[in-house]
């Protein structure tokens, strides 16, 4: 069973990562749109969800450490 929770957490990690770096390079492709203020570009919408994915996966992560720590408190 752990050994399941420690390939979750390390996709977990890497999903995180991902998604940070597609966000930040969503980010910093800036548009004249979003220079003006006109309203948000298909960039900064991409960016937005792009960070939303990356607090779920940092969440999810949370979650299995904590898991991890409870089942192996139990061992000891």
């Amino acid at each position: 069973m752990t050994l399941f929770l420690w390939i979750l957490l390390i996709a977990a990690m890497i999903a995180t990562l991902v998604a940070l770096v597609r966000g930040i390079i969503s980010f910093l492709q800036a548009t004249e749109a979003d220079l003006k203020g006109t309203g948000p570009s298909v960039a900064s919408l991409r960016s937005n969800k792009m960070m939303q994915a990356r607090i779920f996966f940092q969440a999810l992560a949370i979650v299995v450490v904590v898991l991890i720590l409870l089942l192996s408190g139990r061992t000891s």
